[in-house]
């Protein structure tokens, strides 16, 4: 190594050169995390570019006022980039958005699936589309405002949960592959919510009181059978609700207005006995909803597809792993095992749990109290 090259320093995002020689395409949806990641970035000299993909309709059919990438979240977004000082463009997605995010929505829903439609939107459009527009533009890397840390390690980058755990954003970032956590990077990985908004305070942003996304940006005020019926008019249809014997309890509209573990809403009257009962499964090639008591909703083995694995070593040879998985977003990770054979993959759970529902995703973390990085995950598409 001559003495020129121990000269070269490596700046934040881990390129060796200035800060202004590296370009940084920034995604921001009009929220205060995006806007504090570019105007961070921004501050410390990069050549910060911002993007906005315009996803859907900005009316109220498919609005609500607490979601991103339409109508005044574009104005904001613009509004930061204007304050700070970088170029800003927005791009029309919609079409893009509307076949992988909002049909996939509808039709896991019309398969008696439960879909996540944020983890789709994430593996597709943002961490695709949106990469081949960053790599478009001559970046260098693609920076988002998630709450997830990039930490490289000795076989090279790793994906590891963020330092505020309420704001973790892992469950919905397992998609990731390797070949983009090379081109990603995650500024506020390190940093609590709190913290972010003070920044945001501190730098002038008109979006640093601006509440958080709290329903799934198409879907207005919570009501995602208003999407389905709108995308799929005429698609539900009726039939039987049925205990775990077959026995016909009652009548149902359509399989997609109920969810594995729902109690309320069945409509079965008091005739069905003093226990209360659960949907314990959805058959929606025969239209039957099954219900049973809440124990029946106990599942130690759970089955998936499209694994995406960014762990150690090749899937394979993971067979056998002792792991950690998330079944569900708000869920710390549980203890289980990880199998890998020719018949597919499937996670053992050391302690069963309830209301695990096809369409979800599990999401593998390390075998640790702590279980940091994340491993990868896949789809449910069964339990035993």
């Amino acid at each position: 190594m001559s003495c020129a090259d121990t000269d070269i320093r490596t700046n934040s995002l881990g390129f060796a050169k200035s800060e202004a020689e590296t370009r940084v395409v920034v995604a921001m949806s009009g929220g205060v995390d995006s806007s504090v990641c570019a105007a961070l970035l921004a501050r410390e000299g990069y050549d910060v570019v911002g993007v906005t993909l315009q996803l859907y309709d900005h009316g109220a059919a498919v609005k609500s006022a607490k979601s991103c990438c339409a109508g005044q979240d574009i104005y904001d977004a613009r509004r930061v980039a204007e304050t700070i000082g970088f170029p800003h463009y927005v791009l029309d997605y919609e079409s893009n958005f509307r076949e992988a995010v909002i049909e996939d929505f509808a039709d896991t829903y019309l398969k008696g699936a439960t879909p996540i439609p944020c983890v789709r939107c994430n593996q597709t459009v943002k961490f695709r589309d949106l990469l081949d527009v960053a790599r478009d533009l001559g970046a260098d890397c693609m920076a988002t405002g998630h709450y997830i840390r990039r930490i490289v390690g000795p076989d090279g980058p790793e994906l590891h949960r963020a330092h505020d755990g309420g704001k973790d954003q892992s469950y919905f970032l397992f998609a990731t592959t390797r070949e983009q956590l090379d081109f990603l990077r995650f500024p506020l990985g390190h940093m609590d919510k709190s913290e972010t908004r003070r920044l945001a305070e501190e730098i002038g942003l008109n979006v640093a009181s601006k509440p958080d996304s709290q329903d799934i940006c198409f879907v207005p005020e919570g009501r995602y059978t208003d999407v389905i019926e709108k995308v799929r008019p005429d698609a539900a249809k009726p039939g039987d609700i049925v205990d775990q014997d077959g026995t016909v309890l009652g009548r149902h509209r359509g399989v997609m207005y109920y969810t594995v573990g729902q109690r309320r809403g069945l409509g079965l009257g008091a005739e069905t006995g003093a226990d209360p009962l659960y949907v314990i499964r959805l058959d929606a090639e025969n239209r039957h909803v099954v219900v049973g008591p809440r124990e029946a909703l106990l599942r130690s083995d759970i089955y998936i597809s499209d694994v995406n694995w960014i762990g150690p070593d090749a899937l394979a040879e993971a067979d056998g792993t002792a792991v950690r998985v998330k079944v569900r977003s708000t869920r710390p990770p549980e203890p289980a095992t990880l199998h890998v054979d020719d018949r597919g993959v499937r996670v053992r759970l050391a302690t069963p749990d309830r209301g695990i529902s096809p369409g979800q995703a599990c999401v593998f973390y390390e075998d640790r109290d702590d279980a940091q990085r994340t491993l990868g995950g896949g789809w449910i598409v069964g339990t035993e």
